[in-house]
């Protein structure tokens, strides 16, 4: 199982930052909607981040971790990235697959770039701008520092699931043309995502010259850091604090 249906992001609420988030629908150049959710914060540092779910889509996960951003003065959007195959209504859990078989690199890209904009609100529009996302979403994170038309600062990809395709091409296979920095989280207890394929990432990023940090945390499952069990409670806090640092690192 990717992921634990109740399951909360293991990070506590700040008691410095203050944030509000709202519903939104965003729209595509070609008029394909889906469903997206902004949290401003109060005290923003000049930095966004874009937010890839897993699955779900816009569970109350993402979310919620949208806000915890906010609360250290970072705006963050939550993208579902399916909504053009699965409508707009919040869902729990369904079958994914059929919707996975429909994503393409052109139509994705499109709902990123509308994603982006809307990132773009008040005096925001240039301040350094971050992704981060969990199994396929992290894989996806990757995948769109590989287009050269996003100016982004970083990608983080949480257990990204490297071996699945798009375009007929591995995400793993794509990490050659990654274009910005990474910061990859994964769980070595995750059968998903072998050893071997976290070996072919740092080599591909090294060949492309590309600042990166791939982190390994031993023994930790696959979707580590979703884990209501709070034997991965010291992995999660010590993944918040490395995309902290590594967003603080690559703001410039």
């Amino acid at each position: 199982m990717c992921h634990d249906i109740n399951s909360c992001p293991p990070i506590p609420t700040s008691e410095n930052g203050t944030a509000r988030g709202e519903d939104l629908i965003i729209t595509a150049a070609d008029g394909k909607r889906s469903a997206a959710f902004l949290a401003l914060p109060k005290q923003p540092i000049g930095v966004q981040v874009l937010i890839y779910p897993d699955v779900r889509g816009l569970h109350p996960f993402y979310t919620e971790l949208a806000l915890r951003f906010a609360e250290k003065g970072i705006t963050a959007l939550a993208l579902d990235y399916f909504g053009r195959t699965a409508g707009l209504k919040p869902r729990d859990s369904f079958d994914h697959m059929p919707h996975l078989q429909q994503l393409q690199q052109a139509t994705f890209f499109a709902d990123v770039t509308a994603a982006l904009n809307a990132l773009k609100v008040e005096d925001q529009a240039h301040q350094p701008t971050f992704i981060v996302g969990f199994c396929l979403g992290g894989a996806l994170s990757l995948y769109t520092a590989t287009e050269p038309c996003f100016e982004l600062a970083g990608v983080i990809g949480f257990y990204a699931a490297l071996s699945l395709t798009m375009e007929k091409e591995t995400f793993l296979e794509a990490s050659k043309r990654i274009r910005f920095p990474v910061l990859g989280l994964f769980g070595g207890g995750d059968s998903f995502i072998p050893a071997e394929q976290l070996e072919v990432l740092d080599h591909n990023l090294k060949q492309g010259h590309r600042e990166h940090e791939i982190v390994v945390y031993p023994d930790a499952p696959h979707s580590f850091f979703d884990r209501s069990a709070e034997q991965w409670a010291e992995a999660s806090c010590d993944a918040w604090q490395r995309v902290l640092d590594f967003i603080r690192a690559y703001t410039r």
